[in-house]
């Protein structure tokens, strides 16, 4: 994961506006993966059924088992790319609440308790690990969603408040200092 210096969050705006711009580059992302594997599932059908070439196909029947089943793992990949759409087309992210509590589509900015690195992240219902770029290419936002350990932690916390999270057998103590 990758963040960007802690100033750098309180440049972008609190508006749904520029939130509404995230949700379509992450949408823009997806639609791309959904293509790139609707793309290789039918190239892999395709040397499924008549191989790279005839000789191939007559010699080994594995190779068309192999690609038979690269071809049903990218039909699963852009299936599954299809309801991450469906789910973030249907997402219209709010300005954070007036509570102060992170909520999904918030952008949350925490720091390492020893280091004082900070990340920043956008909680969105879908498209964890996409890296998306702040508005005029202001700072990297990291997505996570709510299931993930760190959009756990985070879900109904405020600013100045502190969790641990272990991930890979590694704890983490981090504090949130921005929410957007």
């Amino acid at each position: 994961m990758r963040g960007f210096l802690p100033t750098a969050a309180t440049r972008f705006t609190n508006s749904s506006m520029d939130k509404a711009a995230l949700v379509a580059q992450l949408i823009t992302t997806i639609r791309d993966s959904v293509g790139v594997a609707e793309r290789e599932m039918a190239h892999a059908a395709d040397a499924a059924m008549h191989g790279d070439d005839s000789k191939t196909r007559r010699e080994d029947t594995r190779m068309a088992i192999e690609y038979g089943a690269l071809a049903r793992a990218q039909q699963q990949r852009a299936q599954q790319a299809h309801l991450v759409l469906a789910t973030l087309e249907n997402f219209h992210p709010t300005p954070a609440r007036r509570d102060g509590r992170v909520s999904l589509g918030d952008l949350v900015e925490i720091e390492e308790a020893d280091t004082g690195l900070g990340r920043t992240f956008f909680l969105a219902p879908a498209g964890a690990g996409i890296e998306l770029t702040g508005p005029g290419g202001d700072g990297f936002f990291t997505v996570i969603t709510p299931q993930s350990p760190v959009g756990k932690a985070t879900m109904g916390q405020e600013v100045g408040d502190s969790f641990d999270v272990t991930v890979d057998g590694e704890t983490r103590s981090w504090e949130i200092v921005w929410i957007g």
